[in-house]
């Protein structure tokens, strides 16, 4: 083989692995929050934030970048490390609205951390803007508030999963998707609510395809915390 060549052919090479490495446009994204009495209310142990108890309201757990045929991108930026101080002007909000409860106690740096460098560097959005964005809608979705308007309280009840998914639906506009785990008793209970957002981070869309999460019994149980 000639040098000219195996120079074209090192140079295809290297065209394709650069095409393999770099992650597709993602084509929703997936909100998922959490009810804190269910991630306690287990056999595996919970701890408060060492800024102390959170109050009792669905937490963030995520904004993830996803595909249609349900897989999701990861880890797009190794080199765009979690910098707390891109964030200072949010932490308190941050803080209220996405704690941490695994042990040990921690003042949410590390979860915040492992947000932004496994989902937020597929966002197409900034460290700070990735967080302002997903706390925005939080606040746009309000989900305890919507369950409390129909009547379904943290209250150690049972309420029908329809019941709960229509009353989501309704004062958001789309449906959502509930994930549930199981109590020390084994008794499903409300986990996860998952709501689909466009690619913008602006605006929620109904779900292209639900996650693969735990599902639910007919009745599911909605702890205090």
């Amino acid at each position: 083989m000639t040098p000219r060549g195996s120079i074209l052919i090192k140079f295809l090479v290297l065209q394709y692995l650069a095409v393999l490495c770099v992650p597709r446009d993602f084509d929703f994204f997936y909100l998922a929050q959490q009810w804190p009495g269910s991630f306690c209310d287990t056999k595996k142990a919970c701890c408060y934030p060492t800024t102390g108890k959170p109050n009792a309201d669905f937490f963030i757990h995520g904004l993830w970048p996803n595909y249609k045929d349900g897989t999701y991108p990861q880890n797009c930026d190794p080199e765009s490390s979690f910098d707390p101080s891109q964030i200072s002007d949010l932490r308190s909000s941050l803080q209220m609205n996405w704690p941490t409860l695994a042990c040990p106690s921690g003042d949410g740096t590390t979860f915040w951390s492992h947000e932004w460098e496994k989902h937020g560097t597929c966002s197409e959005l900034n460290q700070h803007d990735y967080f302002d964005t997903t706390l925005n809608l939080k606040q746009q979705t309000s989900l305890l508030k919507a369950l409390k308007s129909v009547g379904i309280n943290p209250d150690g009840g049972f309420y029908s999963l329809s019941s709960i998914k229509d009353g989501i639906k309704t004062a958001v506009g789309y449906t959502p998707w509930i994930e549930c785990n199981t109590d020390p008793l084994g008794n499903s209970q409300l986990y996860q609510v998952y709501l689909c957002v466009d690619t913008s981070g602006s605006n929620l869309i109904e779900c292209p395809v639900f996650p693969r999460g735990r599902k639910c019994g007919s009745e599911i149980e909605f702890p205090s915390f």
